[in-house]
């Protein structure tokens, strides 16, 4: 059973399905996984659903953690990101967690 969701907490479990939206409340995708620093226990990043429909030919894009910020208003994430730099960002593929370095390179260039 998933504990309930209080104050600044939320379980993981309920983390999964929840919706991005850009800055303008565009929806974007949902937040189909969280992924944990094996070393410091802490979330690095929200892979990102995105693209497809109904779930078929979506792709899956690790976006750091720090990225996201939740609104009550919306019930979802919101993210200062354009379709276009998502686009182009690296996927979640076979093998992705091993180029963690690529991920946040490309994540910490300026817009």
């Amino acid at each position: 059973m998933t504990a309930p969701t209080t104050g600044h907490l939320i379980a993981g479990g309920k983390v999964a399905g929840t919706d991005v939206y850009s800055l303008e409340g565009e929806h974007i995708g949902s937040i189909e996984d969280v992924m944990l620093d094996k070393s410091t226990g802490r979330v690095a990043y929200a892979v990102l659903s995105f693209g497809g429909f109904l779930g078929l030919g979506s792709k899956h894009y690790p976006l750091p953690w720090e990225m996201l910020r939740y609104d009550t208003s919306l019930g979802g994430y919101v993210v200062k990101l354009d379709k276009v730099r998502l686009e182009n960002a690296p996927v979640a593929e076979e093998g992705w967690s091993n180029r963690r370095r690529l991920i946040d390179d490309y994540w910490a260039t300026p817009i």
